[in-house]
């Protein structure tokens, strides 16, 4: 099966994001959740972002990037909004990427290059009333429209951590589908 590397987003490697790793092993999928915040986790956003702009976001991303060194080049990159910053990034750079999965966020496509490289398809998927995603969506629909293989996948609702059980803003029904549709993506690869 595939391998994947899945960063978590601004509140830490909460359970819920380990949570979700474990569905995709449960799936027979390898996943690797490095913990970019050495052991912290954040009772809000807020509080998560207070950390992030602390560290800076470009650390945080690097920090993502060397976890990614000690792992094999031929993996799927995922991340979890901030999480976004490394998968994206090592997607576009790091030769041998299988695929990209980009929840809740998406970065512009010259922020890490050129253009998306080509046989390294993508997935986004957030919720289409997400007021943190709607600074991301034209990135999203650009990166489609410029690649056959990316999607975009809008779930009713406004909620931003959608997929992480371990919050309140969890919807179990927006988050089976965008599990399966994650599962679907990775046994093609």
């Amino acid at each position: 099966m595939t391998e994947v590397v899945l960063f978590h987003h601004s509140q830490g490697l909460t359970p819920g994001v380990t949570a979700f790793a474990d569905e995709l092993r449960a799936a027979g999928h390898t996943v690797h959740t490095p913990d970019l915040f050495d052991g912290r986790t954040f009772g809000s956003l807020d509080e998560g972002q207070g950390y992030v702009e602390r560290v800076g976001f470009g650390e945080i991303t690097e920090r993502g990037v060397r976890a990614a060194e000690l792992l094999p080049r031929d993996v799927v990159y995922a991340g979890f909004s901030l999480g976004v910053l490394p998968a994206q990034k090592l997607a576009q750079t790091r030769a041998g990427a299988r695929g990209a999965l980009l929840f809740y966020a998406c970065i512009t496509v010259s922020e890490f290059g050129a253009a998306w490289p080509d046989g390294v398809p993508v997935q986004v998927h957030a919720k289409e009333a997400d007021p943190f995603f709607a600074e991301d969506i034209d990135a999203a629909r650009a990166l489609v429209a410029s690649s056959a293989d990316a999607e975009l996948f809008l779930y009713p609702g406004d909620q931003h951590l959608f997929a992480d059980s371990s919050l309140p803003s969890y919807d179990p029904d927006a988050t089976k589908l965008l599990t399966r549709r994650t599962i679907e993506f990775l046994g093609s690869r």
